[in-house]
């Protein structure tokens, strides 16, 4: 049976009826029909409720140390945690503009000190661990610091951040860790903190928290620049829960068994520790990433838990897939029950997504859905969604609660938004600040996308690109990169797994490629398939499309220079700075042998 011909596992969606209003000036406003649920903004009070309704049921879990049994966090012993941080940071005095700098992986304690601090009404902030972990002068690090002024930095694992604590100049702040006596700094145990009397002082700063205030700090990627600092507020990231509770939540599964490796620092991340909670489920979290040698701890736990639902980046997606056809056990168990797929961070290739689909029809005869979380962290995270029968991948419509629009630029439209779970903007970043509302309050979110059928907005939209990834040839020819990216994946599958775009300010588009699973096992023969699918791509092509060389790499993006984000995507900026001899390679005036090029044998 053809992936085609089968039907979807049972889903549960409301309307995806838009009310549509297209203006004279080729802008098109895409409003839900179906109204936002009411919702509670302030998200301390909802783990006080689920504590007390569902007490010791399991809310998080994580392995032990060195991949052991899973060590459990009900709902009353987070509520417990989270009171005597908050107590403590009461205590504390905290002025208003400093904050709580959270320093740590995904793990039971970085919650704790997440919601502790929400509830003590000091704002939070969670950093890329990379930051701490990488060599240099950890520049990044001394620029947040310096950017959101904290006034405790909670490192849980003192061991393993010990080389920054003992050399990155964090001011007055307090360090809270597991072992303070490795550190050469004074600093608390986490231990101490978690043993502070309860007063009725944490329940009142609970009930008297102002939804409008600053209760997050999230970073931006800084993939070309320094990180921006996004103020989040509990408006913000309760009317998100709402909102995707409303439209994904009862095919999920949130309720039930959940699982995730996403970290906390970026939006996504922190989404689904919260939206979990709002639901009442159960999170495991993943120690795996979508990296070689790291994705068998998440094929290890897909295989234990076969959650309903399940979230990854594309590059997670290719690396499952190719698993999945190589562990039939994996197979049955991940098609078994997942019910609802997401993907985020960037386009899911269209025949990535046809061969998950097949694989799932030839497994346990039915399709999965498939479903996007198009956001950004200045909305939060996912605020738009497929929810409304499709075969093509995109990035949905506005989910209940978020107004759409879509400005003409060229051929494609500029994505701009609208809704509670908007940010107020960027902490200490006047000229951030400056244009990042349009006239009518629309967040200019800097991404392009086109519709699938011009006539029907009822069929969603297309992810077209970002306007900062566009850049010219020396001939001054516009290219989208971000775009051209996604093509030219679509048109080499299965043979690479990622690549980067090469061009600005030279005579021709080239490329630098890295293999996939089934590039790898294609051997020597995979110059020859690439030249024929180059070829293939270049055909009626003009010059801001047309690749005109391409050349493999061997050595994998690196986590250390920052070419993998934390969610597993490339930066495409920071890895053509640093590979800029392969790139000289490209663009040498006799291409050397191991260049590939278009149609050439």
């Amino acid at each position: 049976m053809t992936a085609t011909a089968a039907p979807f596992k049972q889903t549960f969606f409301p309307s995806a009826a838009m009310q549509v209003e297209r203006r004279s000036d080729g802008s098109i406003v895409v409003t839900p029909v179906t109204a936002l649920h009411d919702f509670r903004p302030n998200i301390p009070a909802e783990l006080a409720r689920q504590a007390l309704s569902l007490g010791d049921k399991t809310y998080l879990a994580q392995r032990a140390a060195g991949g052991g049994p899973w060590i459990r966090q009900s709902y009353r012993a987070m509520k417990r945690d989270a009171d005597a941080i908050a107590q403590w940071l009461l205590d504390q005095k905290i002025a208003p503009a400093r904050c709580v700098l959270i320093l740590s992986g995904n793990s039971i304690a970085h919650a704790a000190m997440k919601f502790g601090a929400m509830s003590a009404q000091v704002p939070v902030c969670p950093v890329s661990t990379n930051y701490a972990l990488m060599g240099g002068d950890f520049g990044r690090l001394r620029h947040v610091i310096a950017l959101v002024r904290p006034a405790v930095v909670f490192a849980e694992q003192a061991a393993l951040y010990k080389r920054a604590l003992d050399n990155v100049d964090f001011g007055d702040a307090v360090v809270v860790t597991d072992d303070p006596g490795l550190l050469q700094r004074p600093s608390t145990s986490l231990a101490s903190v978690l043993a502070t009397a309860v007063t009725p002082a944490v329940s009142r700063s609970i009930e008297s928290i102002d939804p409008d205030a600053p209760t997050a700090y999230m970073l931006t990627s800084g993939s070309t620049s320094m990180p921006k600092a996004v103020i989040q507020t509990q408006r913000m990231i309760s009317s998100n829960i709402a909102q995707a509770s409303q439209v994904l939540g009862e095919t999920a599964g949130w309720k039930d068994v959940m699982l995730d490796w996403l970290p906390w620092n970026h939006v996504s991340g922190a989404f689904t520790k919260m939206g979990v909670l709002a639901s009442g489920g159960t999170l495991y979290i993943d120690a795996g990433r979508p990296i070689p040698g790291q994705f068998d701890e998440s094929i290890r736990n897909l295989k234990e838990l076969a959650p309903a639902f399940y979230v990854n980046v594309p590059l997670g997606y290719t690396m499952l897939a190719d698993a999945l056809e190589r562990d039939a056990e994996l197979r049955t168990r991940f098609f078994g029950g997942v019910r609802l797929a997401l993907y985020g961070g960037a386009g899911l290739p269209q025949t990535l997504y046809d061969r998950l689909q097949q694989l799932a029809v030839d497994t346990v005869g039915q399709r999965i859905f498939f479903t996007t979380g198009y956001g950004a962290t200045e909305t939060a995270s996912g605020c738009m969604a497929i929810y409304f029968p499709t075969e093509e991948v995109g990035i949905g419509l506005p989910m209940p609660g978020l107004t759409l629009k879509l400005v003409p630029t060229g051929a494609r439209y500029e994505v701009r938004l609208r809704g509670p779970m908007i940010t107020p903007g960027y902490l200490a970043n006047p000229e951030a600040n400056k244009g990042i509302f349009d006239d009518e309050g629309f967040y200019r979110t800097g991404d392009t996308a086109q519709l699938h059928d011009p006539a029907d907005i009822g069929k969603g939209l297309k992810f077209a690109g970002r306007l900062a990834e566009e850049f010219k040839l020396a001939s001054g020819s516009w290219v989208s990169a971000g775009r051209l990216r996604a093509q030219l994946l679509e048109a080499c599958a299965p043979l690479l797994s990622d690549l980067l775009i090469c061009g600005e300010n030279r005579d021709y588009l080239a490329v630098l490629a890295w293999r996939s699973t089934a590039g790898r096992e294609a051997g020597s023969a995979i110059q020859q398939q690439l030249a024929d699918k180059l070829g293939a791509f270049n055909a009626g092509r003009g010059a801001s499309e047309r690749i005109e060389r391409l050349l493999l790499l061997d050595e994998p993006p690196s986590v250390d220079a920052h070419e993998v984000s934390d969610k597993g995507t490339i930066n495409q900026r920071v890895a053509l700075a640093r590979r800029a001899a392969d790139v000289a390679l490209l663009y040498a005036a006799t291409p050397d042998a191991q260049v590939v090029l278009p149609g050439k044998t």
